[in-house]
């Protein structure tokens, strides 16, 4: 059997801040083949992250850390800048940030489609109803791995099996620290 993990990394930092862990990224791939008696695991991380100069720290730790998950870990790293779009309101101009990564994961998830039997999401949105549906119709098996919190009712209802990230203690690694200012 062949697993393809699909992780929103918006959606697991959610759970991050709310357990005050890190995810043990190396840990994932033998949870996955214990859990599931899979042979194969393969791994994706979507992410988007701050253009430079935006921030009043350094983002060459978040590149880094894109790295180990690619060459250290052999997961697909798929990531972008996140969109600066400016919003006129009654209080002024202001500055929005978007990173949505859906569109990326749905077309991994469709291109990839005969390569697995397994299809996790770490997500909660309910955009991913209709994906799920049709992996499920495609007679494939689809977990949900949320939090509280973060999930729809949708999405948790919609697949095979739905797992709270935050009970799974083998995920759990350091603690969480807020960054020096």
């Amino acid at each position: 059997m062949t697993i393809y993990v699909f992780i929103d990394a918006s959606n697991v930092w959610n759970a991050i801040k709310s357990v005050k862990k890190f995810i043990e990224y190396k840990t994932l791939k033998d949870y996955f083949r214990k859990k599931f008696n899979a042979g194969k695991v393969e791994i994706f991380y979507y992410d988007a992250y701050p253009k430079a100069g935006t921030r009043d720290y350094d983002l060459d730790g978040k590149h880094r850390f894109f790295t180990y998950l690619k060459k250290g870990l052999g997961f697909t790293v798929r990531k972008k800048e996140l969109k600066r779009i400016s919003v006129i309101g009654e209080s002024g101009e202001s500055i929005v940030e978007k990173g949505n990564m859906d569109v990326e994961i749905t077309i991994d998830a469709m291109h990839n489609i005969q390569k697995y039997n397994v299809a996790i999401f770490f997500s909660g949105d309910a955009d991913f109803l209709a994906l799920v549906n049709y992996l499920k119709n495609a007679g494939k098996k689809v977990y949900i791995f949320s939090s509280k919190g973060n999930i729809s009712h949708e999405l948790k209802t919609g697949g095979d099996g739905y797992y709270e990230l935050k009970d799974i203690n083998e995920f759990w690694g350091k603690d969480l620290k807020h960054r020096e200012k």
